[in-house]
């Protein structure tokens, strides 16, 4: 069963992942997995971001391929944005991470605690 025909399955409802298997290897992991954000869209939505990426985020492109107008393909772009979570692109370091820092003499021990007790 591929994403869109469990995504047709769901018909929009919240679900998770019990379990998954590695085809190669045939190892299965058994927990609970929240799917993908873009897998969690709907078969529509996720077919009109494939085809916004295809065009290289072109709007005149996607206004081509639709038929629909500029604020019709923004205000769908919008729509989808909203169910999307922002991607943390500099994520705080790992307590792993200021510790080797701090081996190497690029913190002090304060700016290391500091770094440590920042919210994740």
């Amino acid at each position: 069963m591929d994403w869109q025909e469990l995504t047709d399955l769901t018909g929009g409802q919240e679900f998770v992942v019990e379990r998954v298997r590695l085809v190669e290897s045939g190892i299965a992991v058994e927990g609970e997995f929240e799917p993908p954000q873009l897998a969690q869209l709907s078969a529509d939505d996720q077919v009109f971001v494939a085809a916004f990426v295809r065009s290289h985020g072109s709007i005149k492109e996607m206004e081509r391929i639709f038929g629909v107008s500029y604020p019709t393909v923004k205000a769908r772009l919008n729509r989808i944005a909203a169910h999307l979570d922002f991607v943390e692109t500099d994520p705080a370091p790992s307590g792993a991470d200021v510790i080797e820092r701090l081996r190497r003499g690029e913190l002090s021990v304060d700016e290391a605690l500091a770094e440590l007790e920042k919210p994740r």
